[in-house]
């Protein structure tokens, strides 16, 4: 079970004007259950998307950038569990067109204005016809009120359905948003890291809401990971149908985009560290802080090299206060150059190392309190400058070898 994560109730989710959803069961693995979604936007709604950076990246991946790239109107999303649709070269790119068009002519739009979201087996080809079957089912069953449902249909390895909702009053007007992400593994903050939709009835010019979101995703979910591997389908897309009653907000100096900001970010954040809270076999929700560093990229890279290492992840898990681990993370992530004399390090309260070594009040049974814990962070001061970063991340466990080795079958 997730670490401190309440999933959502259907009552808790927002319909969000402009916004329908549908799912049926594509039987696309070998479970008993829904495993299409079907979104559809009402004409209007634009959208804007980042995706992963990984050279494999796929199909649908690629059809998502060519369909963005033409303006950001949108009419509709598709998703299918079960299979990744990567790996697959130009047959891939033949199937994930394919659905395009099924969508369009299900919907009465063009292929252009369908995105695509494929999670899933890597390397297997896309049963299209399964999926084309599935959309009639899924066409029908469209919905406002069929958040919880969509949710449901998306996931893989997940052991929660992940959504939230935000309504909030920008200029006496009511801005709903609802968004859902799945993932739990192969989980690395490389734009994006996994897979996730916000819906908004706002109205926002679509390349002002494309920079609203490389924004967003750098404070959430770029800021999770799990294991270390950017999955090949890692996207991340709002959309917002501009329902709302309110005049668009079309230049980046219009105060209204910094509420919508806070109200989207806020969303993203919540799904970025149920997403960590969820991690396959995750026992404990891990936040690691550096400051002081030089610049962001350099606290950002040290972060990352404690959050990334086998060792300190099993040693959260066993609860083992071998903080030497900790030590030996930032000294290799840090460049030549650091003074570890002036490195200085927290589990939680407890200041293990200062002046680059173990502090003269540090007592293990302080360290082994803290490791005890289902939420943990780790400070780390480098002394040499102002800049600061923070990732998430939880430990390795047997369950999550367990769930990788037997992930096909």
């Amino acid at each position: 079970m997730p670490v401190r994560y309440q999933p959502p109730l259907p009552a808790d989710l927002a319909s969000v004007p402009g916004v329908t959803l549908g799912t049926a069961a594509g039987h696309i693995k070998n479970w008993q259950r829904d495993d299409v979604l079907l979104v559809a936007f009402e004409p209007g709604t634009v959208a804007a998307g980042v995706f992963t950076q990984n050279r494999f990246c796929a199909a649908p991946v690629i059809i998502c950038r060519e369909h963005l790239a033409r303006g950001g109107s949108v009419r509709a999303l598709l998703v299918n569990a079960g299979n990744a649709n990567a790996g697959t070269g130009a047959a891939g790119i033949k199937a994930a067109s394919l659905c395009c068009v099924a969508v369009a002519a299900q919907l009465g739009c063009t292929p252009e204005e369908v995105l695509l979201f494929s999670t899933g087996v890597i390397m297997e080809p896309l049963p299209v016809e399964r999926i084309v079957e599935a959309l009639p089912v899924a066409s029908r069953a469209l919905a406002s009120d069929h958040w919880f449902a969509a949710v449901l249909a998306i996931m893989t390895t997940d052991t929660v359905p992940k959504a939230t909702s935000r309504i909030v009053s920008i200029d006496g007007v009511d801005i709903t948003a609802t968004g859902m992400a799945k993932g739990a593994g192969m989980i690395h903050p490389n734009m994006a890291t996994m897979l996730a939709l916000i819906a908004t009835d706002a109205s926002i010019a679509a390349g002002l809401l494309q920079t609203l979101t490389r924004e967003i995703a750098d404070v959430s979910f770029n800021c999770a990971t799990i294991d270390g591997d950017t999955s090949t389908n890692d996207s991340f897309v709002i959309a917002a149908t501009g329902k709302a009653g309110m005049a668009p907000i079309t230049a980046a100096g219009d105060p209204r985009l910094a509420s919508l900001r806070i109200a989207l970010t806020d969303i993203a954040v919540t799904l970025a560290q149920a997403i960590v809270r969820d991690g396959e076999g995750a026992t404990k929700f891990i936040t690691v802080r550096v400051e002081q560093g030089r610049d962001s990229a350099e606290c950002r890279r040290i972060a990352l090299g404690i959050a990334h290492s086998p060792l300190v992840k099993t040693a959260f898990f066993a609860s083992d206060p071998n903080l030497g681990r900790i030590v030996c993370a930032i000294g290799n992530a840090a460049t030549p150059d650091l003074d570890a004399s002036r490195v200085a390090f927290w589990l939680d309260d407890v200041l293990v190392v200062e002046g680059g070594s173990r502090s003269a009040g540090y007592l293990e049974a302080d360290g082994q309190r803290v490791m005890q814990q289902e939420e943990i962070t780790i400070r780390v001061i480098l002394g040499r400058g102002e800049a600061a970063a923070m990732v998430w991340t939880c430990d390795f466990s047997h369950e999550y070898v367990s769930i990788n080795a037997d992930y096909r079958s």
